[in-house]
């Protein structure tokens, strides 16, 4: 006794027969292949491109180390708030230029004395959208120090929430 297979099309369209569609308009319907095997690319010469096309998949960016230059105990502990804070500072209520000359001058001073664990006060601002709160990343990842930053994120609560950011320094060796 042998068994006769079903085209896989026609197996689906048994399977889907009793079910009802979400959309108005009816699905596509999909002829099965003649002879059931894909058919090759054609190609018009030897050193042709194929006459078909298929979309380009982008490669996915190489895999990395989670938190380069950091141990994952430190990384936890940074994310929570658990280092010990060597420096802080407060910017709220300066004036861009102000703030961001006493920027420069808190990082020259906390790279100097070897701090590793830094608290930097924005503020943040009118309904959350303050104009330090937006500009302190990237002076800190742009400025003359940004090579020394290991990472920086949002505080927690107890140390100013939103309107603050841990700035952790590589060591100095």
């Amino acid at each position: 006794m042998t068994r006769r297979t079903l085209p896989d099309a026609h197996l689906f369209e048994l399977a889907m027969r009793d079910v009802a569609p979400l959309r108005k308009t009816p699905p596509k319907r999909f002829a099965p292949a003649a002879s059931g095997v894909p058919k090759a690319p054609v190609f018009a010469a030897a050193d042709a491109a194929p006459l078909f096309f298929t979309r380009a998949v982008p490669a996915p960016p190489p895999k990395s180390a989670p938190n380069p230059g950091l141990d994952r105990n430190t990384a936890r502990r940074f994310e929570r708030g658990e280092l010990p804070i060597d420096r802080a500072i407060d910017l709220h209520g300066l004036t861009e230029a102000r703030a961001h000359k006493a920027l420069d001058r808190f990082m020259a001073d906390a790279v100097a004395s070897g701090a590793r664990m830094l608290l930097i006060v924005t503020g943040k601002g009118k309904d959350g959208d303050g104009v330090l709160r937006r500009h302190v990343p990237d002076w800190l990842r742009l400025g003359p120090f940004g090579a020394r930053i290991l990472r920086q994120a949002q505080a927690r609560l107890p140390h100013g929430g939103a309107g603050a950011l841990y700035v952790l320094l590589r060591r100095n060796r």
